[in-house]
Formats: structure tokens, C-alpha cells, sequence
């Protein structure tokens, strides 16, 4: 089994910054896609950011040029920095990989981390 844990979630101003990190830990081949999804109560769960095995980053319009998503492939770690919060960013922020457990032929199976709450406000 694959497990991710979460860390870096808080209460912050707006206009502060915060990192959030994310590790992988089990028994896998590889992680090819990893992101960042957040949950505000009563809302719909949303995309944040994704970044692909080779870098390749996607962003929500509602974060772009605030949120920067970053991977280290060795220690199977993915990050967001997120900078200029608002309070409309207050959520709980899940990491998400799609892992092949046992090699590049395999399927792609997902995982969820337990999510950390990220709050903004004065």
C-alpha cells in the first residue's frame, strides 16, 4: 500500500504565505502525477495543481502566479508554496498521486492524503 502524509497546513494572514508539503511512503514501482486539491465546506472539491513525473505543472486560474507546485522525484515529495492568501483559499488541502505499484506497465492507481486545513484570515 501507498500512504501520504500531509504537513505544513496553519493559520495565516492574508497576504502571508505557506508551504505545504507531502511524502510518499510504501512499496511502488513509481508516482507519475501528483497534485494538490482543496475542499471548502459546502463547496466542490477543486483541482489546486499538478505536476506530471517530467515537471510538467498545471495550475487553477484562481491560484496562478500566487501557488507554486514543485516534486523531489528521490524523496517521493511533492510541495505547494502558496503566497499572497486570501481568504478565499481557506480550505482542506489534499495531495493526491497516481502510483504504479509494480512497474511502468502497471495500471495507475490513486491515493489520497488525509488533507490539512489551511486557513486565512485576520
Amino acid at each position: 500500500q501507498v500512504q501520504l502524509v500531509e504537513s505544513g497546513g496553519g493559520l495565516v494572514q492574508p497576504g502571508g504565505s505557506l508551504r505545504l508539503s507531502c511524502a510518499a511512503s510504501g512499496r511502488f514501482f513509481r508516482i507519475d502525477n501528483m497534485a494538490w486539491y482543496r475542499r471548502d465546506p459546502g463547496k466542490q472539491r477543486e483541482l489546486v495543481a499538478s505536476i506530471t513525473f517530467g515537471g510538467i505543472t498545471n495550475y487553477a486560474d484562481s491560484v496562478k502566479g500566487r501557488f507554486t507546485i514543485s516534486r523531489d522525484t528521490a524523496k517521493n515529495t511533492v510541495y505547494l508554496q502558496m503566497n499572497s492568501l486570501k481568504s478565499e483559499d481557506t480550505a482542506v488541502y489534499y495531495c493526491y498521486a497516481a502510483v504504479r505499484i509494480g512497474s511502468s506497465f502497471s495500471t495507475q492507481s490513486g491515493y489520497w492524503g488525509q488533507g490539512t486545513q489551511v486557513t486565512v484570515s485576520s
